[in-house]
């Protein structure tokens, strides 16, 4: 018998983003290598949940899975942050290096255990959608400084919003739909969400004329794919591997589309929407080290899974990051 399996995922990106048009990529590669057995609906973010509730909306089961990201769940568990992953890279890793740790180095086991140890989620993560090199942001007037980023009210998620915090900044949390309304509306006056391309395409230009680039806040960002754990488990083993291919072939698609699409983006932003791009101030980008260095220390004294992730991640960034660089 031919039998067919229909799965409704939930995106957190808005429709009109370049990772949402991923997640597309994704099931339409599925669909190809199934043969049309297996077929994924990408639903776009809010159709069935809140952004913010995909995790356990996906535990649930109110959806079979969901295209999101670890930092989002911060507040459920701090090590959560390391997997997006952190700032500084962490520590030199760009995202060929973060794969290589979860494929290589250990990471997938602790991806696993944060999800269905530590949160006692029903699901199973895999990596999906490389979003490149994280910009500093877009703000309402130039930025001269560390210093100068006090007061301002501007949107940041995960570790990003503490490191952020304490140049005193006060950092809005919200989802990447949200993020130019409320610039709109003046109820932030800054923001960052991924790279040149992404923002252009949600319509950052459109309310800041100030682009700041580069940072280390985010250099090696991969998202996430959550299916549940008992959807998983019925699919054949056949279908399983190729959502796992499907899912490293739509990460590495997305940065290397990004790649192009980030260098026309900065011809258009500037030639076309009047933007006015500017270097990352070398204080900014010397103070987000130091103060993610302060609480990755803060957090490892009082957190052993996080302390765990993090000196697994240290360790094979020790070794591959420098030979890497040496070749």
């Amino acid at each position: 018998s031919w039998a067919q399996t229909k799965l409704r995922f939930q995106s957190a990106f808005p429709p009109s983003s370049l990772i949402f048009a991923n997640g597309k990529y994704f099931s339409e590669r599925v669909k190809a290598m199934t043969g049309g057995k297996l077929q994924i609906e990408i639903l776009p973010a809010g159709a069935l949940v809140a952004p913010f509730e995909a995790l356990d909306a996906v535990h649930k089961g109110v959806v079979d899975g969901a295209h999101s990201a670890a930092g989002y769940w911060l507040g459920k568990h701090r090590a959560a942050g390391l997997f997006g992953p952190s700032p500084g890279g962490p520590f030199g890793m760009d995202f060929i290096d973060y794969a290589g740790w979860l494929q290589d180095g250990g990471g997938m086991e602790l991806y696993r255990e944060l999800y269905q140890k530590e949160l006692k989620r029903n699901v199973v993560p895999l990596p999906m959608t490389a979003t490149g090199y994280q910009v500093l942001g877009w703000f309402k007037t130039p930025i001269k400084n560390w210093d100068d980023l006090k007061g301002r009210k501007c949107r940041q998620t995960a570790f990003t919003a503490e490191v952020f915090g304490r140049a005193g900044m006060k950092p809005v949390n919200m989802p990447g739909g949200e993020i130019v309304p409320a610039g709109e509306r003046g109820v932030i006056e800054c923001a960052e969400f991924a790279g040149p391309a992404e923002d252009m395409k949600i319509g950052f230009h459109a309310v800041w004329k100030n682009f700041y680039m580069p940072s280390l806040h985010e250099p090696a960002t991969v998202l996430e794919l959550l299916v549940n754990a008992d959807v998983w488990n019925k699919l054949p083993p056949e279908h399983r591997e190729i959502i796992q291919s499907a899912a490293n072939e739509a990460t590495f698609r997305a940065q290397m589309i990004v790649n192009k699409l980030n260098a026309d983006a900065l011809i258009e932003l500037q030639t076309k929407h009047g933007v006015t791009i500017q270097r990352t101030p070398p204080d900014i980008l010397t103070n987000i080290l130091k103060v993610w260095d302060e609480i990755a220390k803060e957090e490892s004294a009082k957190n052993p899974f996080f302390k765990k992730v993090y000196e697994s991640q240290r360790a094979y960034a020790a070794k591959v990051v420098p030979a890497r660089r040496a070749v």
